[in-house]
């Protein structure tokens, strides 16, 4: 496809999908179970989940009781990747995302090890970054002669920085431990970016009310003062001695700031960082079936493999 012609596709999806989210309720006015229910079954706007039989959970001892992990093997693993899910620290699962994590176990080569949170508002900060932590911790501890990665979308990529933040601060591990870091469509000041701020009523999967509704379930009550903390928001944070990393967003993402600012923020701190942006690509663009979806994934894929 032509770079018009992938435009044209992209623009057209998003407006069908504008469309569809007009019809459906609002997820900031359900119960956060109903949401997940309905995403569990298939009927919210993202793809229905396929849960594949290859797919195994473990758990490991966490801050919070047993820690479940989802894991999908790569066919002749030659490493790990530490994958942390997105939905607003409020929804989603492990388990939620065995095709795609199975097609990049083929592609580059790592066994997929995705962690199921606890998610708020039942368990709001720190409790979903104390699990992930744990998870990361927990892989070092148990592979430690294994080549690491690590990543997510959304608030999945939040939690990944966090995570490598705490090894680095917390328990004087460097997040250089992992190889790459792959960062997709993040946020990474609660407070909001300038893209977020502005983004206003329109929903291509976000809108200025559905991510206050995210923030606040996540962060009862804690003031934007706090919420500058650098463990909640790491664009806050000394960035030095991270990994490198791929930042990817979609051009008419509201967290396209988020992106922009700590990519600049990670090569500044004398890291290596690559930003990728997608034309008019919305946030969660890379699970829809359009053409940027699969080249933004084959990018992701190659720069874990490398």
């Amino acid at each position: 496809m032509t770079a018009d012609e992938i435009l044209a596709e992209t623009r057209a999806f998003n407006l069908q999908l504008e469309a569809l989210l007009a019809s459906m309720p609002k997820v900031q006015e359900l119960p956060p179970e109903v949401t997940r229910r309905a995403r569990r079954e298939g009927r919210g706007a993202l793809p229905a989940p396929v849960f594949l039989e290859q797919a195994r959970t473990i758990t490991i001892p966490g801050p919070g009781g047993e820690l479940p992990l989802r894991v999908i093997a790569a066919p002749e693993p030659r490493g790990v990747y530490l994958h942390i899910h997105g939905g607003g620290w409020t929804i989603g699962g492990a388990d939620m995302q065995d095709e795609p994590l199975w097609e990049l176990a083929q592609a580059t080569g790592l066994t997929a090890i995705s962690v199921d949170y606890r998610l708020a508002p039942e368990h709001p900060y720190p409790a979903g970054a104390d699990d992930c932590e744990a998870a990361a911790l927990w892989l070092l501890e148990h592979h430690p002669d294994t080549r690491l990665t690590i990543g997510g979308d959304s608030a999945g990529a939040h939690l990944a920085v966090v995570s490598l933040l705490r090894l680095r601060d917390r328990h004087g591990i460097l997040p250089r431990a992992f190889a790459a870091a792959n960062l997709v469509f993040g946020a990474y000041d609660l407070t909001g970016t300038p893209s977020r701020r502005l983004w206003g009523e329109r929903e291509l999967v976000l809108s200025s009310p559905v991510m206050d509704w995210f923030a606040d379930c996540f962060l009862p009550g804690m003031p934007d003062g706090e919420r500058r903390a650098p463990d909640v928001s790491p664009l806050y944070a000394d960035l030095r001695d991270l990994p490198p990393a791929l930042f990817s967003c979609g051009t008419l993402d509201p967290l396209l700031d988020d992106s922009l600012f700590m990519g600049s923020r990670w090569r500044a701190a004398g890291n290596e960082a690559r930003l990728s942006l997608w034309p008019e690509g919305v946030h969660a663009f890379t699970a829809f079936p359009i053409e940027i979806a699969r080249r933004s994934r084959a990018e992701q894929y190659a720069f874990l493999a490398a």
